[in-house]
């Protein structure tokens, strides 16, 4: 079994924690993070984009012009899509860009994400990490104690936690999520992972 140290908010270790196996030692499939990670982007794009069609743009009710004897193109109408201030051909429409996975193939790559970090040492656990009301600074002060204040970190909790939300969103590099939102890009997209305590023990029970 993997084994990581435990640290407190003030850097030092307190002591070490065994890592399941089947999560944080399983075999590492890329295509599954890929696939996982194009659908996690592709499910965030609005897919509000639209252009006017021919029948959509205003105007171009009248011929331009008689069909012979002037000497240019024959014209239909003003609005034609190779005239300025026309239509669009194919131009894009609103669409919905999401799409769904099997959840084995999910749970696979969360496991190939996590892995990845514990084999890369940069995955960090946390005895615990709790505040009375917001505080950066103290956010501020764990990352440097913790060597990470100048790398992108993710910030993994057990519970939403409002306190702790607040004291991490101002903080550029830095994102926190808890772990029913845990998601592949976020693992993949940050180059070093907290995790608290509570937080991994709520992984494996979903995981495994």
């Amino acid at each position: 079994m993997p084994v990581v140290a435990i640290y407190n908010v003030q850097g030092q270790q307190v002591g070490d924690l065994q890592l399941n196996e089947s999560i944080f030692a399983a075999k590492i499939s890329e295509a599954a993070m890929h696939q996982v990670v194009i659908n996690h982007l592709a499910n965030l794009r609005r897919g509000t984009h639209s252009t006017k069609s021919r029948g959509e743009v205003s105007g171009g009710g009248k011929k331009p012009w008689r069909q012979k004897g002037t000497g240019r193109a024959r014209a239909g109408t003003s609005r034609s899509p190779l005239w300025r201030g026309g239509s669009i051909i194919f131009g894009p429409k609103p669409r919905d860009y999401s799409y769904t996975l099997p959840r084995k193939l999910k749970r696979v790559a969360l496991r190939s994400a996590f892995t990845s970090k514990v084999n890369d040492e940069k995955l960090i656990v946390l005895d615990q990490l709790s505040f009375d009301a917001p505080k950066t600074k103290e956010i501020i002060n764990i990352l440097k104690a913790l060597d990470h204040q100048d790398v992108k970190t993710l910030v993994i909790i057990a519970e939403k936690d409002d306190n702790v939300t607040k004291s991490i969103r101002n903080i550029e590099g830095v994102t926190v999520i808890n772990s029913h939102n845990i998601n592949v890009y976020d693992i993949v997209n940050n180059e070093k992972v907290i995790m608290t305590k509570d937080a991994v023990a709520r992984v494996e029970e979903v995981l495994v």
